[in-house]
């Protein structure tokens, strides 16, 4: 009689304590997916824009994929900050920078230079994001004319510049440096001329041009102006530094892009795109570039 009381004793002693397993590894279960939950809701979703029409800094490759050294760079960005989740959408150059402004991408990448009137607009963050070639467009006569000084003290004429154009405020950044050797610049309207048509057509003694459309245009078998390329020259007076551009509500989003792009940088991961976006570590010339 004892051993059968004995032995429903142990009986509901060991139900109870399945019991309470089974509620703990419940209970522990249903934590671990809160938390699972918990860090999913927590990953922010946010739009990337880019200029798909920016061949080699951004642009949509004949697959449908964005790409780009500027889009590449923002893809290795991403990788780096598991808290975002990068959607990358294909527009215009202005509607980029009317999205950016009013909220529609929280950030946008184009090859952007910077300028006053920009960061009025827009969040430069703290690490720029890559390297651009400028320079001028030249007959193939005057190629002796090397820099922005050159130019002026030949008194050439340049092709007009939109005067929201980042371009003009390189030109506009010399002449205010150099009152004595000024470069005869003037503002055209909000589109920019065609540079290379109006040097060969002799409107102008020269353009201000970026080096990677000097080479998509002119250097590229299928470039509208091949037929020019032994008739006119790019000569490089200047790498600046390019930037995305973040919404004026995304500080923190800017933060975190800086931490990541610094990182990349050390790894020298920006200098290996520029390679291979531009077929030149641009990188590599940075301690002389000004801004």
């Amino acid at each position: 009689m004892r051993n059968k009381k004995f032995l429903q004793v142990v009986a509901t002693s060991l139900a109870v304590v399945t019991l309470l397993a089974g509620c703990g590894s419940s209970t522990s279960s249903g934590t671990e997916s809160n938390a699972t939950a918990g860090n999913d809701s927590k990953v922010k979703k946010v739009k990337v824009a880019y200029d798909q029409a920016s061949k080699p800094m951004t642009w949509l490759d004949e697959k449908g994929n964005a790409t780009g050294y500027d889009v590449e760079v923002m893809k290795l960005v991403d990788e780096l900050l598991p808290e975002y989740e990068f959607e990358y959408v294909g527009t215009s150059s202005d509607d980029l920078l009317v999205g950016v402004e009013q909220g529609k991408y929280q950030v946008g990448v184009k090859n952007a230079f910077w300028t006053k009137e920009r960061t009025e607009k827009f969040i430069y963050p703290k690490e720029f994001i890559g390297l651009s070639s400028a320079g001028l467009v030249l007959k193939k006569e005057n190629e002796k004319i090397k820099t922005l000084s050159d130019f002026a003290t030949a008194g050439f004429s340049l092709a007009p510049i939109a005067a929201n154009n980042a371009q003009y405020t390189i030109v506009d950044e010399y002449n205010k440096a150099n009152p004595d050797n000024k470069v005869k610049l003037k503002a055209g309207d909000a589109f920019t001329v065609d540079v290379v048509q109006w040097v060969n057509e002799a409107r102008v003694d020269g353009g201000v041009i970026i080096g990677s459309a000097f080479d998509k245009q002119v250097k590229a078998e299928d470039g509208p102006y091949h037929n020019l390329v032994n008739d006119v020259v790019y000569n490089e007076f200047a790498v600046i530094k390019t930037w995305p551009l973040f919404n004026k509500k995304e500080q923190e989003f800017a933060d975190a892009y800086d931490e990541a792009v610094k990182k990349l940088k050390e790894e020298k991961k920006t200098n290996e795109l520029s390679t291979e976006f531009y077929g030149r570590d641009l990188f590599e010339v940075l301690d002389t570039v000004e801004r």
